[in-house]
């Protein structure tokens, strides 16, 4: 029986990689040794890792991954190593952007949900895409609705194809810029009137190409336009992307209130735990052109900054349903661009609104076992 050095945990533990950061974790420095005890019939140790996910899954691979390779070690040591494993988020002071293995070059990834279709989460998306790329912020958009692309039509680039990409040697896709945003699309890689009927696995692999073999560069900012409900394309964004946030999209009616309770849950689940944002209540009201200083809740009111007020959920605010954004979007020059419109001054506002609460500092995900 061999005795249990430090050096020989070192070589153990180099052996675990930090799946977002693509090192291991003794390279990386994430491993802190609190207690090493020799006890009757073996080694007794306590140890504190640190992951790049705040979210539970992924800090329990990474504890079963370090109780694993210990385990390994004790059988070639010939000696039993019992470890109490205590794996933390990384603090937001230590990531660094160059690190990171996915969108290494990205500050923050945005996704916008919504529980139900038709709400008008895209528009919202691209709307606020380019309303971040007015302000001079280096903008990205992934439409990430594999059955449903609608992204090219709304930036009027549905005839247009990303281009191969020589970055290093390896083959990447330059996203098709518009209004002064990087979008790609599955949208650019089928034809418009094709359905495009794929299984879960299929739409997710699809969906990480997209962010994976994308030339993004350095952006400030990347928006997701998620599909509408809660499923496979999700959990897999969660799992490969380090989102900063979510925004839910909702109409004011009981219905799609109903779904959004239902997204804004899913974000909320400890093994998910993406900080939500906040909602937006789009098609709040309409003003007739005649009468602008009429308002016609035509769906109901406030329904979704009463929900947001009793869920303790920031209201980012209501966008209006006016003709204009319709027009907008079917013709590829997003209401953002609409300079003193009704459509544009609420659409900056909410952009406004969900940057307040992008800034606030946001506590970490408890450790296991705490409360």
């Amino acid at each position: 029986m061999e005795t249990l050095t430090r050096e020989h945990l070192l070589e153990a533990l180099s052996g675990v990689m930090e799946p977002d950061l693509g090192k291991d974790i003794i390279t990386l420095n994430l491993v802190e040794l609190l207690e090493m005890e020799e006890k009757e019939g073996g080694w007794s140790l306590r140890l504190r890792v640190k992951s790049s996910s705040p979210a539970m899954h992924a800090r329990q691979r990474m504890r079963e991954a370090v109780e694993f390779a210990l385990e390994k070690l004790g059988t070639r040591l010939g000696t039993a190593i019992t470890a109490e494993v205590e794996v933390v988020p990384l603090p937001e002071e230590e990531r660094t952007l160059d690190t990171r293995k996915v969108l290494p070059g990205v500050q923050h990834v945005i996704a916008i949900a919504s529980g139900k279709g038709g709400v008008g989460k895209s528009t919202v998306t691209a709307n606020l895409a380019v309303e971040l790329a007015r302000r001079g912020h280096r903008v990205g958009l992934v439409d990430a609705d594999i059955h449903g692309p609608s992204m090219p039509t709304m930036f009027d680039v549905v005839r247009e194809k990303p281009e191969p990409v020589d970055k290093d040697g390896k083959p990447l896709i330059g996203p098709v810029e518009a209004h002064g945003v990087k979008l790609l699309s599955i949208g650019f890689f089928a034809d418009p009137d094709q359905a495009i009927v794929w299984r879960g696995p299929m739409a997710s692999k699809a969906l990480g190409q997209l962010f994976t073999d994308g030339d993004w560069g350095e952006l400030d900012y990347m928006l997701v336009d998620l599909p509408p409900g809660t499923g496979d394309v999700h959990l897999s964004l969660v799992q490969l992307v380090p989102l900063s946030g979510v925004v839910v999209v909702s109409t004011p009616q009981d219905i799609a209130l109903a779904d959004a309770r239902k997204g804004v849950s899913m974000f909320q689940l400890e093994s998910i735990n993406v900080p939500v944002l906040g909602l937006v209540e789009n098609m709040a009201y309409f003003s007739p052109p005649d009468l602008p200083d009429r308002k016609y809740h035509l769906f109901g009111r406030d329904g979704v900054k009463r929900y947001a007020e009793a869920s303790d959920t920031p209201f980012l605010g209501e966008l209006p349903l006016v003709q204009a954004i319709r027009e907008a979007g079917d013709a590829g020059r997003p209401a953002a661009l609409q300079d003193g419109t009704e459509a544009a001054r609420a659409i900056a506002a909410v952009a406004d609104r969900m940057l307040e609460e992008l800034a606030k500092p946001r506590p970490a995900a408890p450790a296991e076992g705490e409360s």
